[in-house]
């Protein structure tokens, strides 16, 4: 529905995202990782035509985001991590307000607001004054804006920022709901909501995409990866370890326990778990280091979040 070619973005001579390219699927909801100052809301301000690239094109339902601004704008409603609402205005009001500025038909308006009222669970408040409510309220608002005009794909930035847990377990839920019926894109700091939420998720870090998860199916990388504990020195164990063929890369964990090394190890991409225990277990023994525990891990998506910016 919306996909970014071989974007890059340049404030003078920083460069904010380099050659990135990503393609969000109808219908599903995908959503943006990556560390502070990564580009996640650069990328969002490209998708919503509120930044132009500097290189590449931003497409949305194939059409360019440059040559077709309006047509490509009517498709897209966006919630910034500071909802734009007026303090001043009712709920119903503000509304209204946004569906003239997004054009909708005047013997639509109150039908259509109504109906976005309805669910965003505001019917309760929407003759109140915007400024009186609580920061819940004010979210629901914000996503309310962003689906004036009935858009095809919704973009949220930290949508759930600054609730208490309650909030955002009803945010989640709306979040959800409106997957069933639009694209959805999002970034987050929070790794479990994403899990929860999304179909897919893109890793930014310093500018570049360097990862793209299917969350159905998080262990689609094919590694293996196990925690062991060893009674053994880590400086005579790392070295042994890593010389193992089918080992990529080992991780030193906190060991609860003196003379234990904790550590986990991740297989190359591929590689049987029964070889690479296999040839651990034979090191092991030959090397007089009892072994403790071993016990596979899943790869989830914080596992394989700070795997991929570590790499």
């Amino acid at each position: 529905m919306i996909s970014l070619e071989h974007v890059t973005k340049k404030y003078g001579h920083t460069v904010a995202l380099r050659e990135v390219s990503l393609e969000t699927e109808k219908g599903k909801i995908t959503g943006l990782l990556g560390r502070n100052g990564a580009g996640k809301t650069t990328a969002l301000n490209l998708m919503t035509g509120y930044l132009p690239p500097t290189e590449g094109r931003v497409l949305v339902d194939g059409m360019d985001m440059l040559t077709h601004p309006r047509e490509c704008k009517r498709r897209i409603g966006y919630l910034p991590e500071r909802p734009p609402l007026y303090d001043e205005m009712t709920v119903r009001d503000y509304l209204k307000f946004v569906c003239d500025l997004r054009e909708v038909l005047p013997r639509e308006k109150g039908r259509h607001t109504e109906e976005i009222m309805g669910i965003c669970s505001l019917e309760k408040v929407k003759d109140r004054v915007i400024g009186h409510l609580s920061k819940g309220y004010r979210q629901r608002v914000g996503i309310a804006q962003a689906l004036c005009g009935n858009p095809d794909v919704l973009i949220l930035d930290e949508p759930t920022v600054g609730l208490d847990p309650g909030q955002v377990v009803e945010m989640r839920e709306l979040i959800r709901a409106l997957g069933r019926e639009h694209t959805i894109i999002f970034s987050s700091h929070i790794l479990s909501e994403v899990q929860q939420l999304c179909d897919t998720a893109a890793v930014l870090h310093e500018g570049r995409l360097i990862r793209f998860f299917n969350l159905k199916n998080t262990e689609g990388d094919g590694r293996i990866r196990l925690r062991v504990s060893v009674l053994g020195k880590e400086k005579d164990l790392l070295p042994a370890i890593r010389s193992i063929a089918c080992v990529q890369r080992t991780e030193t964990l906190p060991s609860q326990e003196q003379g234990v090394t904790e550590l986990r190890i991740i297989g190359k991409p591929g590689d049987e778990r029964g070889r690479m225990t296999d040839q651990l277990f034979h090191l092991l023994a030959a090397m007089d280091a009892p072994l403790r525990q071993m016990t596979p891990e899943k790869d989830d998506l914080e596992a394989a979040f700070l795997e991929a910016t570590a790499e």
